[in-house]
């Protein structure tokens, strides 16, 4: 059993029965500790204050100051603290916005269950998280060359690429170079005396470290980190 103390989570969001929904998933993970629960940004500026939370779950669409305003009030006086955003919104300016006022992560309410906690891990260790159907707008942003945007200034797995290279062990940039190259997982897993699997292990891992969730994501960010060049 872990001695790791658990995350303290607030729960932030303006309707009653979606709360008690996620607050009962939340409480299924041994990890995980339900501090508090608000109905709007202004109650999770003032939960914040009193109950020092290490996660605040946090909605988007509030009656009086929505999520992202909130987040961005909340990092200003507490940046230590984690905010985690869990929207129905799927569209790019929000997943952008949220990444530009210092969430840790994105995740949407049709995720699958097991997402929230992953997303949850990833912030307690200080990564970003972000759901497959989202990545792709901050992997595009980060990826446009010379764009000063602010997804591009934000550190994380996906927005800062020398510091998501650096985390990567020697057999994962051989098999992230391999990959951009386009060879098959049969044609790398010859050439390392590998099983396919372990290959299929080692890519998941990959894309689970670099929070990208598709073959065309890994190409870019070996172009962009230089393991390969962008005419192959």
């Amino acid at each position: 059993m872990s001695d790791r103390p658990k995350t303290r989570v607030l729960l932030v969001d303006d309707h009653t029965l979606v709360r008690a929904g996620i607050r009962k998933l939340l409480e299924a993970l041994s990890t995980v500790e339900v501090v508090g629960e608000a109905g709007s940004g202004r109650e999770a500026l003032a939960a914040v204050r009193e109950l020092a939370p290490d996660v605040v779950v946090m909605d988007i669409g509030m009656p009086d100051i929505n999520g992202l305003e909130a987040t961005a009030l909340m990092l200003a006086e507490k940046p230590s603290v984690k905010v985690l955003i869990l929207s129905m919104h799927r569209a790019d300016e929000y997943v952008l916005e949220a990444m530009r006022v210092g969430a840790c992560g994105y995740l949407l309410k049709e995720s699958a269950t097991a997402e929230l906690g992953l997303a949850l891990e990833a912030a307690t260790h200080g990564e970003k998280y972000l759901s497959p159907a989202v990545s792709s707008a901050v992997v595009r942003t980060a990826m446009a060359p010379g764009d000063p945007t602010p997804a591009t200034q934000t550190t994380g797995l996906v927005t800062n690429a020398s510091e998501a290279s650096s985390r990567l062990t020697p057999r994962q940039r051989d098999i992230l170079r391999r990959i951009a190259e386009g060879n098959s997982t049969k044609e790398i897993a010859y050439d390392l005396g590998l099983s396919s699997k372990t290959v299929e292990t080692h890519r998941a891992q990959l894309m689970d470290r670099l929070g990208i969730h598709d073959v065309a994501g890994l190409v870019r960010f070996a172009i962009r980190i230089g393991l390969v060049s962008a005419d192959r």
